[in-house]
């Protein structure tokens, strides 16, 4: 393997392209793994055979084979596996993750539920463990905009630049979604965002149903706790879960339904997702088409 001293700049640059292309921007472990060196070990001669020995003399001995550690083996509290495959205690080096279950996902609700504000239902996901999106993501992603809003937007999860910046719609989705704003005479002083998931999930991959479950209470609540007038749902993670439908986005966008606060319903609509529409340029003019009836139902609102 080619030390990364050895590599010239421009070559260096490269690696990190290649590394940033392919979703990679985080590091798991504190110093890097050899896997060419992983791979020769496991080559390596059996203990129990003599490298000496003839296909005779290995034929005629019963092969002896040591229990390799799993790969879950160097997650466990207090141990590592080191390059050669062997497991070795660690003082410094602790798993954090945790295995959901049915409990997670009660005590998302009972968190959820207990909040009666926003403040505290920040605090409540902040100390929420039971999703394991959240020792992975550098921040807790909980909104931006007015609070206050008559409109509120839910997104789908934070992406590389939400997570670093720890605010919704900031990289270049979000940067259309501006745009988006912008052309029917709103910015983020008069509406409010959030996402479906407050974590990245690694390399904006999507989440898992899951993800989805465990963070659902929080969103709900969250809703409930804004009161906006109007919700508008962005994609199609959104869309199915807090509309309770398997309908694809496409086939849903820019229908008005009704979204339950508890209290009383307000009008809600599903469109295209910003991101779907920076890979799907074409479909902006059904983007348009929305944002137009968006426009028509605030200016409609007594």
């Amino acid at each position: 393997m080619t030390d990364v001293r050895e590599l010239a700049a421009a070559e260096l640059e490269a690696v990190l392209r290649f590394y940033a292309d392919a979703g990679v921007d985080c590091m798991l472990d504190d110093a890097p793994v050899d896997r060419f060196a992983e791979h020769l070990a496991r080559r390596e001669v059996r203990p129990g055979i003599s490298a000496a020995s003839g296909p005779d003399t290995a034929s005629a001995q019963p092969v002896r084979t040591e229990a390799r550690p799993s790969q879950a083996a160097a997650r466990q509290p207090g141990t590592q596996i080191d390059r050669a495959g062997a497991t070795t205690p660690t003082a410094d080096r602790m798993d954090i993750t945790a295995i959901p279950d049915e409990n997670a996902v009660l005590d998302a609700r009972a968190a959820a539920a207990e909040a009666q504000t926003l403040e505290d239902l920040r605090g409540a996901i902040a100390a929420f463990e039971g999703c394991n999106l959240r020792h992975s993501a550098k921040s807790v992603v909980f909104a931006d905009g007015n609070p206050k809003a008559d409109i509120m937007f839910v997104g789908e999860a934070p992406g590389r630049e939400e997570d670093i910046q720890g605010l919704p719609f900031v990289g270049r989705a979000g940067q259309l979604f501006d745009r988006m704003l912008a052309a029917i005479d709103l910015d983020r002083t008069n509406v409010y965002i959030t996402n479906m998931l407050p974590w990245r999930p690694p390399g904006n991959r999507n989440p898992t149903a899951h993800e989805i479950e465990l963070c659902r209470p929080f969103v709900e609540r969250h809703i409930v706790l804004a009161a906006p007038r109007m919700i508008v749902f962005l994609g199609n993670i959104a869309n199915k879960a807090l509309m309770n439908t398997n309908k694809g986005i496409l086939s849903m966008r820019g229908t008005w339904g009704e979204y339950d606060l508890g209290d009383r319903t307000i009008p809600a609509m599903p469109t295209l997702h910003p991101a779907y529409l920076l890979r799907n340029p074409a479909h902006k003019r059904l983007a348009w088409q929305d944002l137009l009836a968006i426009r028509l139902k605030l200016s409609d609102l007594p």
